[in-house]
């Protein structure tokens, strides 16, 4: 730039040099001086537009229009009723919507979509390319962790002329890519190209959960969402999600995250989850704290904060372990790990990416002396969970005091502290249980403010979850029900007058049960069910 500045100067310097001897100082002068200057404007624009064309290949190169022409063959427009339940008042759902997503036909006679498009569905139907017909269309698995479904539709006369799209490998950066579906806007299919930006652990905004994605440039829009993204003729993943404080940022389902789920359908029947090692660590990037935990120079590896009490890892593992790697792959101080050319990745890649039961071998500093350590994988449910598609939600009202388990979603509808979604369980089946609301009656008068506070004890038994809950409420004995909550906050009601106002509060409320259906039982009778008479 300097060089090209020193040549310009001394061209001018120049050409004034010759006007002036020449007596020839005229608006000549100024116009050879910008034409100059255009000529070294154009010379600078043609050098870089060659190194970016270098550098960046026509995004058409890498698909082509026969690819797209196959590929439009296999896309396909997924309608969805939906119908979801509300969070606050769980024995009811809202008013039915109407959706649209898209999806595209695998091999097997199958639809392959994201789960969040058919979501707490009703009714699905699906429309395939070039076709005015919808067919009825069944969920076969769903996994709302990885954001996948499977579809099937039970007519021979849909799966003609389809094209099953075949599973490609995971993009190079920088490689072309055409993302094919249904956006908003409009009722045709729709194609927009892009490259792939990064290819790194990421958090699925559906489930949650934190798994392998792919980032593009390729416009990626409501209605997109379980389309494929193609690369020559094989798809490189399913289009999911978009960063929404940000332009031109896309998402896309990798290949070996899709491959995860379908073999777990097709091996179990039904999708298990990702694994886990169920741990709380922290980075180890300052050598204060290596040296601390006897970490030699060319040491690497994570801090183990806490472990899961339900996780194979919790037998075998301590607070203060040091995991200097995984499978021999060494775990950087980041918590990266090497993946593929000179790219790193957060090593829970690999941990999701085993099957149920499998092993991972870890290998570990424990006060200064290293230990290797198989520990088997599992999916461990949270003390909170993250998501509640697809089913009721659970409850319990007795006195007018509305029980329910601490869930994420929950806590995203209300202004209650997320600070207990950090929490681990200690036994199987362990719930918070919360007061979510007080409907008001004369019983629960001086109460009606202890909403959103935990349940600790009934009648001085700890509560293990809602179920536990609701059977020592319905085998209280003594004459006064006493219930301890969270903040030293104490409710003590007469227990057969509160018996009596729960049938009222639920008649004048219209709450057809005081017990949502997961948690009714035999055993579980007095004021279960309200007859519509009442």
């Amino acid at each position: 730039m300097l060089f090209q500045f020193l040549q310009t100067l001394a061209r001018f310097c120049s050409f004034l040099l010759i006007s002036v001897i020449g007596s020839r100082f005229s608006p000549l002068f100024l116009l050879g001086y910008v034409k100059l200057q255009d000529e070294n404007q154009h010379n600078n624009e043609s050098t870089l537009a060659s190194r970016t064309d270098t550098k960046q290949p026509d995004a058409a190169e890498n698909v082509t229009s026969s690819s797209i022409d196959f590929a439009v063959n296999s896309v396909v427009k997924v309608f969805t009723v939906s119908s979801v339940p509300s969070i606050l008042q769980p024995w009811r759902n809202w008013q039915q919507q109407e959706t649209s997503g898209s999806g595209f036909v695998i091999s097997g006679k199958k639809i392959l979509t994201n789960a969040h498009v058919v979501a707490d569905h009703i009714f699905l139907q699906v429309r395939k390319h070039g076709s005015p017909t919808k067919y009825k269309a069944e969920v076969r698995a769903v996994g709302h962790e990885c954001d996948l479904a499977i579809l099937e539709i039970d007519n021979e006369e849909f799966w003609e002329d389809l094209n099953p799209l075949e599973l490609g490998e995971i993009p190079s950066l920088d490689e072309s890519v055409a993302v094919l579906g249904y956006p908003h806007g409009g009722d045709s299919v729709s194609i927009t190209k892009g490259y792939v930006s990064r290819v790194e652990y990421t958090q699925y905004a559906h489930g949650g959960t934190t798994l392998l994605a792919i980032q593009t440039d390729a416009a990626i829009n409501s209605g997109n969402s379980g389309g494929p993204a193609i690369i020559g003729n094989k798809t490189a993943g399913v289009a999911f999600q978009k960063c929404t404080s940000s332009d031109n940022i896309g998402y896309i389902i990798p290949t070996p995250v899709i491959t995860h789920f379908l073999t777990a359908v097709e091996e179990n029947g039904q999708y298990g989850g990702f694994c886990t090692l169920d741990l709380s660590y922290q980075l180890m990037e300052n050598s204060q704290l290596r040296s601390h935990f006897k970490m030699g120079p060319e040491m690497t590896g994570i801090l183990i904060n806490e472990i899961n009490p339900l996780s194979d890892a919790y037998k075998r593992l301590r607070k203060d372990d040091i995991i200097l790697a995984i499978d021999d792959v060494l775990i950087g101080n980041d918590a990266k790990v090497a993946f593929r050319n000179k790219e790193r990745i957060n090593f829970n890649h690999f941990v999701s990416m085993k099957k149920l039961n499998e092993t991972v071998l870890l290998k570990v500093l424990r006060e200064g002396i290293e230990y290797d350590f198989h520990i088997s994988l599992k999916p461990v449910p949270p003390l909170v969970p993250v998501h509640q598609y697809d089913k009721l939600p659970s409850y319990y009202i007795f006195a007018g005091f509305v029980f329910v388990p601490l869930t994420q979603p929950y806590i995203d509808s209300t202004l209650i502290c997320n600070c207990a979604n950090k929490n681990m369980p200690e036994k199987a089946g362990e719930q918070l249980v919360i007061i979510s609301q007080v409907l008001a009656d004369d019983i629960n008068a001086g109460y009606t403010d202890f909403n959103d506070l935990k349940v600790i004890k009934v009648n001085g038994v700890q509560v293990e979850n809602l179920k536990h809950l609701s059977e020592l409420v319905e085998k209280c004995w003594t004459e006064d029900l006493r219930l301890d909550l969270e903040n030293e906050k104490v409710v003590v009601l007469n227990y057969e007058n509160a018996k009596e106002a729960t049938s009222l509060i639920l008649k004048l409320h219209r709450i057809p049960s005081a017990i949502s259906k997961d948690l009714q039982s035999e055993k579980v009778h007095t004021n279960a069910l309200i007859s519509s008479e009442a």
